[in-house]
């Protein structure tokens, strides 16, 4: 019971039961309403999300690696500082972001329609300044590594929107324009309850100072291109699908597999969340051999795992794709296009990402964020330019995938170069630790079991 009790309470644990139950909440929605719209009304809303996503990265982007990594080593006034400036740039950007929106609105508004983006050019800056205090608080509790909290706000969030999809798939057959007011309400009230606990760190604005505020926009000048690097690294295909002849329908199917990488990605979102802080403590206090020991370990523990949810995934792809989007997905389209083949092809994409992402967090976390930009952005490039190719001269949705895979080969390759050259890494050690790191959790389990085996039978 203790043993159950200690891992419960575990960061990654927590971290681990946070994203299963969001990604949970966000498929299981993303099934109903992809039952329960149109072709073309679905990729509407997923352009809606898609672009939200990618402002989101810029927004949060500017602030929210550096926070996370000062906040990681910061005394109490430092602390309340920080806080500050992170709440104050991020109210900046938002107001910034919004105007802009509404200015392109305006003067460009029957092109924004005609390439289906007039939802997110009218709502979203209106959701922007409603969820930015959740937001905050988010972050703020991840570099204090709170995450039965974060859990807690994310789970309202998610679980309440789940529940108003649930009764629109039901009953209530709401509009496009209808699910987003219900998404403005619900980030309004997961925001109330983060000022009303005081987590977002608004009351520390007037704290902050030129100096924190200077700290976090040098950092965060670099973070910012890599997080919307990486961000449209996922959604630059659905940009590109929109912008051609394929159209939102392209952009309906296309998302299915999209949506379904999410699965694979739960447990390396969960990982990373908690080594960020500890590899940047580490770095910040100079023990370089333990930031080189924690990379190691997370890489190979996760690429291991990786590999089976990447089997799972490849031989179960048809039943997941009816799953999520019912028979309508599973068949070839007039096009040419089969989605469950794309989410095979996805399943091998999945073997890549931990070390890809581990290269990433491990150059942010020794203070190299410019280096981590450039590599996200010849991914980036690497991807347009065969998504155009694909597209445009292939017309194959298949061969979009298969360039996710040849970036982020790119993108482990140019990581681990760029790493070495700061701390010596070898690609032997990353498999090794994670044959250590599975050898010692079967150790810790039969080593309890015996344990408790024998203090039952000095009670008989």
């Amino acid at each position: 019971m203790k043993t159950l009790k200690k891992i419960i309470r575990e960061d990654n644990f927590l971290s681990l039961t946070g994203n299963v139950v969001i990604a949970i909440l966000g498929i299981a929605s993303f099934a109903l309403l992809a039952r329960s719209l149109s072709l073309e009304v679905f990729g509407e809303w997923v352009l809606f999300i898609a672009a939200g996503s990618f402002v989101e990265m810029f927004r949060f982007g500017i602030t929210n690696t550096g926070l996370i990594r000062y906040l990681s080593g910061a005394d109490d006034s430092s602390r309340i500082k920080l806080i500050g400036s992170n709440a104050l740039i991020g109210f900046g950007a938002t107001t910034l972001i919004a105007i802009i929106i509404y200015v392109c609105n305006i003067f460009f508004y029957e092109s924004i329609n005609n390439a289906g983006y007039g939802l997110f050019f009218k709502w979203y800056p209106l959701l922007a300044f409603l969820n930015l205090p959740w937001n905050n608080a988010l972050v703020v509790l991840q570099a204090d590594r709170k995450y039965a909290q974060i859990l807690l706000l994310k789970t309202i969030n998610s679980g309440v929107f789940f529940l108003v999809i649930v009764a629109h798939f039901s009953k209530l057959n709401l509009s496009l324009n209808q699910l987003v007011i219900a998404l403005l309400i619900i980030n309004a009230m997961t925001s109330l309850i983060s000022l009303i606990l005081g987590w977002d760190g608004i009351k520390h604005v007037v704290k902050a100072t030129n100096e924190t505020s200077k700290t976090l926009l040098n950092f965060g000048k670099y973070t910012t291109f890599t997080l919307i690097g990486t961000n449209l690294l996922r959604n630059v295909d659905t940009l590109i699908l929109s912008l051609s002849p394929l159209g939102n329908a392209a952009v309906a199917l296309y998302s299915i597999p999209l949506k379904l990488t999410e699965l694979q990605q739960i447990p390396l979102r969960s990982f990373v969340a908690t080594a960020f802080p500890k590899m940047s403590k580490a770095s910040v206090q100079g023990k370089a051999e333990e930031v080189k020991e924690l990379f190691y370990q997370y890489s190979g523990a996760l690429s291991y795992l990786f590999v089976f949810i990447s089997l799972f995934t490849f031989i179960f792809a048809e039943f997941f794709v009816q799953l999520l989007s019912g028979n309508q997905y599973l068949e070839t389209s007039p096009n040419g296009f089969n989605v469950v083949n794309i989410v095979r092809v996805f399943s091998l994409y999945g073997l890549l990402l931990p070390i890809d992402r581990m290269t990433g967090i491990a150059l942010d976390s020794i203070n190299k964020p410019k280096i981590n930009a450039v590599k996200v952005f010849i991914m980036l490039f690497a991807n347009i330019l065969g998504d155009l190719v694909a597209i445009f001269i292939f017309k194959s949705l298949m061969l979009v995938a298969v360039a996710s895979i040849v970036f982020t080969a790119i993108g482990i390759w140019m990581g681990m170069y760029f790493l070495t050259k700061e701390i010596p890494l070898s690609y032997k050690e990353i498999f090794s630790s994670g044959i250590k790191f599975y050898l010692s959790m079967f150790n810790k389990i039969t080593k309890h079991r015996y344990e408790n085996i024998v203090k039952l039978e000095r009670k008989f």
